[in-house]
């Protein structure tokens, strides 16, 4: 049974069971609420909860341990003839599962029949043909030995699906018994739902959390393994970042973090003051009709996704500037793809980030100051210079270092903005490149991850992932501060 409708059937079961379960609870009081211990609903929310949780439960659990468990059952069934000198088992796994669903996807829309593809290992020339006629894209020659363990693959997934079904569903149907004969007038039911319900919270935090620590642990463990391959003190000490999948890389990270940096810096320099002057003007000048206008009108652009940004800056923000700055004007500039190109676009994205998070630590600021500064007889203008803003000062650095960790981890426009070349450069009009377009590069295309080629992103995006949550932990530090301060 599909997964989609394995759900379906769990939701269906769970809305009878919530039915049944508040029916049952009214009867057993003779249709009195008042004989009841806890509302109607309640009753029917823990039949529905214990429908719900343990079904869920076994199906999260065995989509997570199922891969897992085929995948190594398959490594350990192939030949060693089946690894060769210029090959993983990785590659070779991922061959499997693409031949299984090519099978799949065969079998299902007729392209061949399933005795043909239970018989693949003596037709094989034949199934290739047919698999290629539905479109499966083989990564590599596939041989006899990928096709068989494909074969397997395929049935042990069948089988691992159907017990699957079983298992979700014998949850669910146990759930909704046990829970129906305990629904009674006198049954805790309310106690036992908000128990439900908090243990529902707890995990929803915890798997934020495991998450995160999946995350880490991940590009902890490829950057150990790519540190074993590749000096540590050439990557970051290196000038020069040239891979080569051949052999002969030389993956110096200082060329990637200087674009990164410099096109960061370029993009705050635009975005620090039009969107702290344009907080101040909001918080301090602004009608409040004007307010309720202008406000949500820029931080509109936040909402804008990057690629538009990025295609924004190919298409008008590079040419325009070549108009001014290339050949034609002062020859500064060859192409649209530069540091300022990127930097002025992604400046323009992070206005909203600087002015909102500006204008409401402005509005904090305790109007009492406000009043003491007039009472001294200071004007409006003095008062936000000289009270204002260094009341508001930690607070608003706090937000420009948010911005700043939201541009070093920008992407799409700096690939389709700033180019693709790593060089040290002090010329703002040259094309550069950052951690994060490289990181996009190094794990393209079907290369070895056993190579350093490709766990290099792994290693940058660590480096990027320290230098961000350095950031973002100076400037929750100073918010933090700020905050104790006024509240």
């Amino acid at each position: 049974m599909p997964v989609l409708w394995l759900v379906i059937a769990i939701l269906a079961l769970s809305a009878i069971g919530y039915v049944m379960g508040r029916s049952r609870a009214l009867s057993s009081a003779g249709g009195d609420t008042r004989a009841l211990h806890s509302l109607p609903s309640y009753y029917g929310a823990n039949v529905g909860l214990t429908i719900l949780a343990p079904a869920f439960g076994v199906l999260i659990v065995w989509l997570l341990v199922q891969p897992f468990f085929i995948d190594r059952s398959i490594a350990s069934q192939l030949p060693d003839r089946a690894v060769s000198a210029d090959t993983t088992m990785d590659l070779v796994m991922s061959d499997v599962r693409r031949v299984a669903e090519g099978l799949d996807v065969a079998v299902s829309e007729g392209a061949m029949t399933a005795q043909e593809a239970r018989s693949i290992r003596t037709e094989f020339t034949d199934v290739r043909q047919r698999l290629g006629e539905v479109g499966v894209a083989l990564g590599s020659n596939v041989s006899a030995e990928v096709l068989s363990a494909a074969q397997r693959y395929r049935s042990m997934s069948r089988i691992g699906n159907l017990l699957m079904a079983m298992a979700v569903l014998g949850a669910a149907i146990a759930g909704f018994g046990i829970s129906l004969s305990r629904t009674h007038s006198e049954f805790r039911a309310r106690n036992v739902v908000e128990a439900g319900v908090r243990l529902i919270l707890i995990g929803a935090a915890c798997i934020a959390i495991l998450t995160t620590l999946g995350i880490i642990l991940s590009l902890v463990f490829n950057t150990i393994e790519f540190f074993r391959l590749y000096p540590a003190r050439d990557f970051f000490f290196s000038l020069t970042w040239s891979p080569s999948f051949g052999g002969g890389s030389e993956l110096g990270i200082i060329p990637l973090l200087w674009g990164t940096l410099y096109i960061s810096f370029i993009a705050l320099a635009v975005a620090v003051p039009i969107g702290l002057f344009a907080a101040i003007y909001l918080s301090e000048y602004a009608s409040p009709r004007v307010r309720s206008f202008a406000k949500p009108l820029l931080e509109i652009l936040a909402g804008i996704p990057t690629i538009v940004y990025g295609l924004f800056a190919l298409l008008t923000v590079g040419p325009l500037l070549v108009s001014v700055f290339g050949d034609e004007g002062v020859g500064w500039m060859q192409s649209g793809t530069a540091v300022m190109t990127a930097g002025l676009v992604m400046g323009v994205m992070l206005i909203p980030f600087v002015s909102s998070l500006s204008d409401d630590i402005i509005n904090a600021v305790p109007q009492s100051l406000r009043d003491g500064s007039y009472a001294l007889g200071a004007t409006q203008s003095e008062t936000i210079r000289q009270v204002i803003l260094p009341a508001a000062l930690p607070g608003i650095v706090g937000a420009i270092l948010l911005a700043a960790s939201r541009a070093i981890g920008e992407t799409m426009i700096v690939v389709l903005g700033a180019g693709a070349a790593a060089r040290l450069s002090m010329n703002p009009f040259d094309a550069m490149t950052t951690v994060t377009a490289k990181i996009v590069s190094q794990l393209t295309g079907d290369a070895d991850f056993a190579s350093p080629e490709v766990l290099v992103a792994f290693a940058l995006g660590m480096t990027l992932f320290i230098i961000t949550l350095g950031l973002n932990v100076i400037a929750l530090a100073i918010v933090r501060k700020y905050r104790e301060q006024y509240e």
